[in-house]
């Protein structure tokens, strides 16, 4: 609940740094600012020096000389601010970087944007609005979307920031580094109450995470769980179960071969445009037979069937559909694969 946070947070000029990305963010905005400081302050003596050193005494006062050019002179205050812009450029990608590259060890948690709420699933089952628990120095990866209209997930006291756009995910991650309670925001404006769609990250030691995640009120299954219900529901498996649609196992984030020579990558995006619009892009070998589920089926459920995908081991199993039915990692028997345009 956000009456734990106080309604006026502490004013500062910046955020704690609450995240293992946020002090590279800060020195690298700290030596900008220190760059232009320096540079505007030197700007501006000089013009003060000069204009009262070189000022016309009297009327009829004349240079003695005109200065054609000084080629040091010039390359010095050519070369310096290249140096500098490069020097910029370089570190500043390198962080980019980095803040764009998850772990491969991170945790997934899935947002869901809505005027005006943040409707949070954590991959073990549990939901929340407008509230996060996470681990302490453990990575995380928010996978986000929006219902309706572009929002903006941010995190300020992470130095985390990303676009929740409508019909396609975007993703942020981040690795906090102090226990404590942080505000985050919509930072792209989203219609009237705006200003109100904001929440909290309750950061937590790995022993109270366990303890929070024991003590909440749960669905039945997992999201790969429910994902596998879904499989049965949507009748997914007479096709991805019997070899006329793509098999689901080992399918995601692999290489798919389209009809025309080529090929995606089966990341999150490909799955739910292969649920919604299934005839975008034709699975090289297969029939667009697959109908679409637009309108049929709920964002949520689309999170649930992605993460019952990723659950998926890459060779067939004998685990079976009772496993999965008691919230196992996906289990399935033949290839049940998905792909676009089946």
């Amino acid at each position: 609940m956000l009456h734990h946070l106080p309604l006026i947070p502490h004013v500062s000029f910046l955020p704690p740094e609450a995240s293992s990305m946020a002090p590279r963010v800060d020195l690298l905005l700290w030596f900008t600012i220190g760059i232009s400081v320096f540079f505007t302050a030197l700007i501006f003596i000089l013009l003060f020096v000069f204009a009262i050193k070189y000022r016309r005494r009297s009327p009829d006062e004349l240079p003695e000389k005109q200065i054609e050019g000084n080629l040091p002179l010039e390359l010095t205050w050519t070369l310096i601010p290249l140096l500098i812009v490069i020097v910029l450029f370089v570190w500043g990608a390198k962080v980019f970087v980095s803040d764009r590259r998850p772990p491969a060890n991170a945790v997934h948690v899935y947002v869901v944007a809505k005027q005006w709420m943040w409707k949070i699933q954590h991959a073990e089952g549990p939901r929340e609005i407008d509230a996060l628990h996470i681990p302490v120095d453990e990575p995380i990866e928010c996978i986000l979307t929006s219902q309706d209209v572009i929002h903006d997930f941010s995190v300020p006291a992470f130095r985390a920031k990303m676009d929740v756009l409508p019909d396609r995910y975007t993703t942020l991650w981040f690795k906090a580094t102090r226990v404590g309670f942080y505000h985050f925001y919509c930072d792209q404006y989203c219609g009237t109450f705006h200003s109100k769609m904001r929440g909290y990250v309750d950061v937590m030691t790995r022993e109270g995470y366990e303890a929070w995640l024991s003590g909440q009120e749960r669905h039945s299954l997992s999201m790969a769980g429910e994902g596998a219900k879904l499989y049965q529901q949507y009748g997914c498996i007479t096709c991805h179960g019997t070899g006329k649609g793509p098999p689901w196992v080992g399918l995601y984030d692999s290489k798919v071969h389209l009809m025309g020579g080529q090929t995606v990558i089966a990341d999150d995006n490909y799955i739910r445009e292969s649920i919604l619009q299934p005839s975008a892009q034709i699975v090289a070998g297969y029939k667009p037979i697959m109908p679409t589920f637009q309108g049929q089926i709920s964002e949520n459920q689309i999170l649930d069937i992605i993460a019952y995908i990723k659950s998926l081991a890459t060779t067939p199993n004998a685990q079976g559909a009772t496993a999965a039915a008691k919230g196992a990692a996906a289990p399935t028997t033949k290839g049940n694969g998905t792909g676009k345009g089946e």
